[in-house]
């Protein structure tokens, strides 16, 4: 539910030393771009250049596929047409669309509504470039539109439609890791072994970093350069959100984007979430929602998902993980 700038998670390399093991006449090739809202970026491992540069084009292009269809930002989108439309009658649309809005409501059955992509009806209020927030009327008047269950789908016909006028959906919490994963999965068909797409916040990782695993570090909510730990990844996916990404603060009080469905308010509690996992759209949801449900019932909803791990920093600055990184 949220837009991320570049930052929030720092893939550390290896020594140029460690990379003599790979053969020599093989290299890392990469580029960026802003897109998405933030800064994406993909890195592979080819031993041809040409090959390589065309093959990081076509990751471009497969971000820009999916902001296409996917961006409430664009008039043209087909997300945006859903907005517009749905209230009054169902929406075709088509298949890919229809799966990630369908698991992105599995999601918030999952979370009890912790992660739910109608809160864009009270997040359109908003303007955090602004410094703006909506009033308490306003935010009551537009808090009963935020509902996932308003959001009915029909699998057979692939439609979409809402069940009160008000509604609007935003896939902000899952379209960035989508994409990713979209990415490394173009990628892989392509015969690459290695590399890695990122989207802000969110980080797919293909094989390895070519003589031991990615370093990733988490980043200190409070400096943009200091990290509080660091992890070892291989073939996962990692995704932080954190209240330092997009934030004003007014009369001493922190406003940031990632709101709680059940307030339409800022969720408080917490600074950062991290997750680790293997698929990057669940990986960007459930740092949403864990930052949502809190430190204590989003680690306990981290304990029964077994494939993926998390790293919560709080208010109190602790930094506190979920018991399956003891293994790590």
């Amino acid at each position: 539910m949220r837009n991320r700038v570049s930052g929030v998670i720092h893939l550390l390399a290896f020594p140029a030393l460690a990379l003599l093991t790979v053969p020599v006449h093989a290299d890392w090739h990469s580029d960026g771009s802003n897109k998405m809202g933030t800064r994406v970026e993909i890195e592979l491992w080819h031993d041809d250049a040409a090959e390589a540069a065309r093959l990081i084009e076509l990751g471009m292009a497969e971000f820009d596929r999916i902001e296409g269809a996917m961006s409430t930002y664009r008039a043209d989108s087909e997300i945006s047409h859903v907005n517009d439309t749905a209230a009054d009658r169902a929406v075709s649309v088509d298949a890919e669309l229809f799966g990630l809005i369908a698991q992105a409501l599995e999601l918030s059955e999952l979370t009890n509504g912790a992660f739910d992509i109608t809160y864009d009806s009270v997040g359109q209020l908003y303007d955090f470039r602004e410094n703006r927030k909506p009033g308490a009327a306003d935010i009551e008047r537009n808090l009963a539109a935020i509902d996932y269950r308003l959001v009915e789908i029909d699998a057979a016909a692939s439609t979409i439609r809402f069940a009160r006028p008000g509604v609007r959906i935003n896939l902000g919490g899952i379209a960035k890791g989508y994409a990713c994963e979209a990415v490394i999965a173009l990628l892989r068909e392509h015969g690459v072994t290695n590399a890695l797409a990122t989207a802000g916040g969110d980080t797919r990782l293909l094989g390895d970093r070519g003589n031991g695993p990615w370093i990733v570090g988490v980043r200190d909510p409070d400096d943009r350069a200091g990290l509080v730990t660091r992890i070892a990844v291989d073939n996962e996916a990692v995704s932080t959100s954190g209240d330092y990404e997009r934030f004003f603060i007014e009369d001493g009080v922190r406003y940031h984007h990632i709101l709680n469905p059940s307030t339409g308010k800022p969720a408080g509690g917490v600074r950062s979430v991290t997750i680790v996992g293997p698929d990057a759209t669940m990986t960007d949801g459930l740092s949403t929602s864990v930052f949502v449900l809190g430190p204590e019932a989003g680690l306990a909803l981290i304990e029964t998902l077994p494939d993926y791990e998390a790293i919560v920093i709080d208010t109190e600055q602790r930094v506190l993980f979920s018991t399956g990184f003891d293994a790590r």
